[in-house]
């Protein structure tokens, strides 16, 4: 049994034993000695009212109705610094951090080596001029990798401020958060990233020092030295610290540890402000979860998302406070499968759109044979009868006839995935589950309360929900009377209560107060449901709505989200306006299905660019879109009346995406303003 149940009452709210379900209903198999886990939430109830605050839900774990601050199992843990130190403590200072360089094995660091080395940095940092307090703001602008972990545990050490650089930024987004953070020094990764902040430096007055991992060329030392840049090497930034070790200048729980700045889907990124007690909390409620999973010393995670995502931060600080390990990726997308099968991680965080895309070859080669198909549902048929009841295995002998080639693309030994950051359908969570083996739960949350509001608990074999509250977070719904949502009939926009919301967008007080209300609920913009037995199921959105010319509330991500089940497309963006009618929409057919699809439908063959300018392969898109809104129960104002097909996936890459593969609603408007004015020319 988990050491949670040991710790009654307190401040903390931990958990007692009157949480734990009478009886478990079924048990992960992991392949492990040892009776199967006991169940700690019963998944008929899943959440409790907040006693005195009227429509807030809170977990079923917080039974003594009190929301945890610190993880209960380890109580001296406050602060991010403390997280890590505790990591080396539980694991008896085992491996923490690995990379692999071409395509040799995975090398490993323990934690006493990291913080060593991040307590060398920190005093590096201060040794160039860094004052260590918590008004110092240092930049990251790096790909996940071992020095990243370094920087950020070296600035907790002497009280700084982490501002992470999405590593994919462009010129003008890095120069905002450089001068609105008022940044002095930025830690970048690469040559390149380097000379991107030299071409910056000129709009950015602030900036002093830039502190490179790679190799210095001449040339941009003598551009540094014209622009009055001070550059450094990382490794010389180490040893200058260590020469001048100096005491830890440690943090307290109230002090920030990052300035994340949002994704900037419309207008410019706005900087939200965690303090090293919202992203602990969230940890220990996230923490509450895993621990029925028996993760921690011996597991290991791959880390491909982008760290500047609280996302990934929130799994990593997870993993380290249980001792685990962390091995990055080589930063090359094409290169990740690679990665993933000579790692074997066993916990897998990800987004929806990778499962997407295991999801969409996996059926392109099931649809190619009726013999494949017929094997493909007797297989999920099975399985399904187990994850209904909550068991989740790779034993069975549709594992090895049907599923193992899924299994080993993720290294075999995956035994927990979660997802976040966009929805997940519920076709694809269902073959997760069934292909993989293992517990996949879908989270929600956003960066300003760190990262996961919501996660399904272990056992959950239903999908089209995303869990209940984690147990430092609680949740109410209000009234969004213009899309006819009320609270007193379990809907409404989602608001977020507890130690994890943050503090605020840095020098945003407008843009604060339109987020945080005078109670300190943060309004979410998303629009949410209670279903029966406590969980949360997200329905539509509130942000980005408009309206049509006849009055008529549109939420396009909630139409957006319908039109993706179609095999032939992989994404759509639907446009519309207030001086408009109707609406219509760019689309992407899938590449890995569409030329099958279009030969079962038409007849026609051709290649990707060449089926997107034929109008009679648009007429069927319009019709399957069509066709697809109706099963999902569109309104018909909902329907997209006009379509262009884009041959191209949006990507990070050509900035249509943000790093946590968002839709730039602006970019996508602006790139494509040309065709859809053309379709609303067309329509009227």
């Amino acid at each position: 049994m988990s050491d949670l149940l040991r710790y009654v009452g307190g401040t903390t709210g931990a958990v007692t034993i009157g949480a734990v379900t009478a009886t478990a209903a079924a048990w992960y198999m992991m392949g492990r000695d040892g009776p199967p886990p006991v169940f700690m939430i019963d998944r008929n109830c899943q959440t409790r009212e907040v006693p005195g605050i009227p429509g807030a839900r809170m977990s079923a774990l917080c039974t003594d109705g009190k929301l945890i601050h610190y993880p209960p199992m380890f109580p001296k843990v406050r602060t991010l610094y403390d997280v890590f130190s505790n990591g080396k403590e539980v694991s008896s200072d085992g491996d923490c951090l690995g990379w692999r360089e071409g395509t040799s094995g995975y090398q490993w660091i323990p934690y006493s080596t990291v913080l060593d080395r991040a307590h060398a940095v920190g005093c590096g940092l201060v040794e160039v001029g860094m004052k260590p307090e918590n008004s110092t703001h240092i930049g990251i602008y790096s790909q996940n990798k071992v020095d990243y972990v370094v920087t950020e545990i070296a600035c907790y050490s002497q009280s700084m401020v982490i501002v992470p650089l999405y590593d994919t930024l462009g010129p003008e987004a890095c120069t905002y958060i450089v001068n609105n953070a008022e940044i002095e020094l930025v830690v970048c990764d690469t040559a390149d990233r380097m000379s991107k902040l030299l071409d910056t430096k000129d709009n950015c007055p602030n900036l002093k020092y830039i502190v490179c991992m790679s190799d210095i060329s001449q040339e941009d030392l003598s551009r540094a030295k014209d622009k009055g840049l001070t550059v450094i090497r990382f490794d010389e930034l180490e040893e200058r610290g260590r020469a001048s070790l100096k005491q830890p200048n440690l943090c307290t729980s109230d002090d920030l540890a990052c300035i994340c700045y949002t994704s900037g889907t419309t207008g410019v990124p706005k900087g939200a402000m965690l303090t090293h007690g919202n992203i602990v909390a969230c940890v220990a409620g996230s923490v509450m979860t895993l621990e029925y999973l028996d993760v921690g010393v011996g597991d290991t995670i791959i880390s491909y998302l982008p760290l500047a995502h609280m996302f990934e931060r929130t799994v990593q600080f997870v993993m380290y406070l249980l001792g685990a390990r962390v091995g990055f990726s080589r930063g090359d997308v094409r290169l990740l499968m690679e990665d993933i099968a000579e790692l074997k991680p066993t916990v897998f965080p990800t987004v929806p759109r990778l499962l997407n895309r295991v999801y969409d070859k996996v059926m392109a080669t099931v649809n190619s044979s009726r013999i494949k198909r017929f094997l493909f549902d007797l297989a999920m048929n099975s399985k399904m009868k187990d994850v209904r009841k909550g068991i989740f295995r790779r034993d069975t002998i549709w594992d090895k006839l049907v599923f193992a080639k899924v299994q080993q693309t993720l290294g075999g030994k995956v035994k927990f995935i979660v997802t976040g950051s966009a929805p997940l359908s519920s076709r694809v969570l269902d073959f997760a589950r069934c292909a993989t083996g293992a517990v996949v739960s879908e989270g929600y949350g956003q960066t300003e309360n760190v990262a996961t509001a919501t996660l399904q608990v272990q056992g959950e074999g239903e999908a089209g929900h995303v869990g209940p509250p984690i147990s430092s977070i609680m949740i109410k719904l209000v009234d969004v009377p213009e899309m006819e949502y009320r609270a007193e009939n379990g809907q409404g926009e989602i608001c977020l209560g507890g130690p994890t919301v943050f503090k605020g967008y840095l020098k945003q007080p407008e843009k604060t107060a339109e987020a945080i209300d005078k109670d300190g609920w943060l309004h979410t913009g998303d629009i949410g449901m209670w279903l029966p037995n406590g969980v949360l199921r997200i329905i539509d959105r509130k942000k980005n709505i408009f309206k049509l010319a006849q009055g008529e509330y549109i939420a396009p991500e909630k139409i957006e989200n319908v039109y993706i089940r179609s095999p032939a497309v992989a994404q759509v963006f639907v446009h519309g306006n207030s001086l408009k009618a109707c609406l219509v929409a760019i689309v992407v057919p899938d590449p890995e299905t569409i030329k099958k699809w279009v030969q079962s439908k038409l007849g026609k063959s051709g290649s990707v660019p060449e089926l997107c300018k034929d109008k009679a392969v648009k007429d069927a898109l319009i019709a399957e879109l069509t066709s697809v809104g109706k099963s999902a129960g569109l309104h018909s104002f909902e329907q997209v009346k006009d379509i262009h097909v884009h041959p191209d996936l949006f990507s990070v890459e050509n900035g249509l995406l943000t790093p946590t593969f968002k839709t730039k609603r602006q970019e996508v408007s602006k790139i494509f303003s040309q065709q859809l004015d053309d379709m609303y020319r067309h329509l009227s």
